[in-house]
């Protein structure tokens, strides 16, 4: 799973590489043109909640905490 995860990072990066971040969205999202900034914050925030998720099934699983 690692290595799709790294695998899958390095194509994004690639896709990343010299683009602009402001260029709007070709299709829109929500009914709004956003851009590449929105969308990688927007990601950024998701993967992060999902995440604490995570860490909260682990916490309840074994009993340990991020402290």
């Amino acid at each position: 799973m690692l290595a799709d995860y790294r695998e899958a990072c390095a194509a994004s990066d690639a896709l990343l590489r010299g683009a602009d971040p402001s260029r709007p969205t070709a299709v829109p999202v929500r009914g709004e043109l956003r851009s590449l900034r929105w969308i990688l914050a927007h990601v950024t925030g998701e993967t992060t909640r999902h995440a604490g998720h995570a860490d909260i099934l682990r916490e309840q699983i074994d009993g340990t905490t991020g402290r």
